[in-house]
């Protein structure tokens, strides 16, 4: 099972943890540097909660910093656009627009740089690797990210819809910030700029054989392109959600989708279901997102585990349902069996979050309660994101010292 291979590659690395500080950027063949676990991060296979304590518990946060802090930024990111949802909303119109806007040339061009043939040899090079894959070290994700950018001078949000399509550890928070970093967007004036120097330190593999192109990539040539912010960044109230499940005596189903896939561990495990469903649409996936078939296989496998796994912690039948309209086959589900209640956990904003209010309308209309729970621990880490990391890092960590000292 996919939960059981996560926690024994886990396992393995956990004594790695200390030692991360020094190698972190150095992109090893294989990965060995780095864990290799953020697709089970990502649809929550294994916890960050798990991740945590196992490292405070064997290594104790001083040990162990930088790696907590590396953990800790998905749940900064997710926090940070939990409170400004409209700056996804405007990423999705702004693909939308430039695609059927863009002169073709400039849509040829960039075709042929995400295809792995742009004529920049080490960049190409990424490309096919994310490509083929479906992953890339942090790094390189910064380096080629950089290189389309402020070298290729492409639309960020155009960028940011490859690596949405291709990367399997794909979330929409950290995606589309992480992108908006490089820009100089997230944080007014600071952009992340390419440096053939840092390459040839840290991924000099990606340097050997052909060097066509590669010295576009020269310290002194790379300058940052001047992006305009076309997001409004108001902040809203952070969404609150029950932290605890209420006692009930209706007839309960479970609803499980790719923001969460652990329900047996936390505030759902003492759940009741009576029965249990996740939906995946690969039409809305092909379509709509244009995901690659590696990435919606891949979605498909990591749904089935979490079903897989829920059926038998509830004891309670399962429905994998594939349909073209996830509201409507949902809801269908909830008649079907005839339910008073669906629990679910409250999605992040991203693709599941947008159906949010169209389903709890349509579950309304056939009396069906939707019930959205989140986590303890995302409820706190969300609080602390309201503005730059270090700010919500010196939050964080004196909640980790407590932790680490109950």
């Amino acid at each position: 099972m996919i939960r059981q291979h996560a926690l024994d590659s886990w396992e393995v690395f956990l004594p790695q943890v200390v030692p991360y500080t020094a190698v972190r950027n150095h992109v090893a063949p294989a990965h060995r540097n780095v864990s290799r676990l953020s697709v089970s991060i990502r649809f929550r296979t294994l916890l960050e909660d798990e991740i945590i304590q196992d490292t405070l518990t064997r290594h104790g946060l001083r040990k162990a910093e930088k790696w907590l802090q590396e953990v800790c930024w998905r749940r900064y990111w997710k926090g940070w656009l939990e409170m400004r949802p409209q700056v996804w909303t405007e990423w999705r119109r702004r693909v939308r627009t430039l695609r059927a806007e863009l002169p073709q040339k400039t849509l040829d061009r960039a075709e042929a740089i995400i295809s792995g043939e742009s004529g920049v040899a080490c960049m190409d090079k990424i490309a096919r690797e994310l490509i083929e894959t479906g992953y890339l070290h942090n790094h390189a994700r910064m380096w080629w990210a950089s290189f389309w950018i402020h070298v290729e001078r492409m639309p960020w949000e155009l960028g940011a819809d490859f690596f949405f399509r291709h990367l399997l550890d794909a979330d929409p928070a950290s995606n589309t910030l992480s992108w908006r970093w490089v820009a100089g967007l997230q944080t007014a004036g600071k952009s992340y700029l390419v440096r053939l120097s840092n390459i040839e330190r840290h991924a000099p593999h990606y340097l050997t054989g052909h060097h066509l192109g590669n010295d576009r990539l020269r310290d002194e040539i790379v300058s940052a392109v001047k992006i305009h912010e076309s997001a409004d960044l108001t902040k809203i109230t952070l969404p609150q959600y029950p932290i605890t499940l209420s006692p009930g005596t209706t007839r309960r189903g479970l609803w499980l989708h790719p923001d969460d896939l652990g329900p047996e561990i936390g505030p759902l495990a003492t759940l009741r279901p009576v029965c249990v469903t996740a939906c995946i649409s690969r039409s809305i996936c092909r379509d709509v997102y244009r995901l690659s078939k590696q990435r919606i296989d891949s979605l498909d496998t990591m749904i089935h585990d979490g079903l897989t796994r829920a059926a038998a912690h509830y004891n309670c039948p399962r429905s994998a349902l594939t349909a073209t309209d996830p509201v409507e086959a949902l809801c269908a589900w909830a008649k079907q069996n005839e339910l008073s209640e669906v629990i679910a956990f409250a999605p992040f904003v991203g693709p599941i979050h947008d159906m949010l209010p169209r389903l709890k309308t349509e579950m309304a209309a056939i009396r069906v309660r939707l019930t959205l729970l989140r986590r303890a621990s995302d409820e706190t880490a969300f609080s602390y994101a309201n503005a730059g990391f270090f700010p919500f890092w010196q939050k964080m960590r004196h909640h980790l010292t407590s932790l680490q000292s109950s």
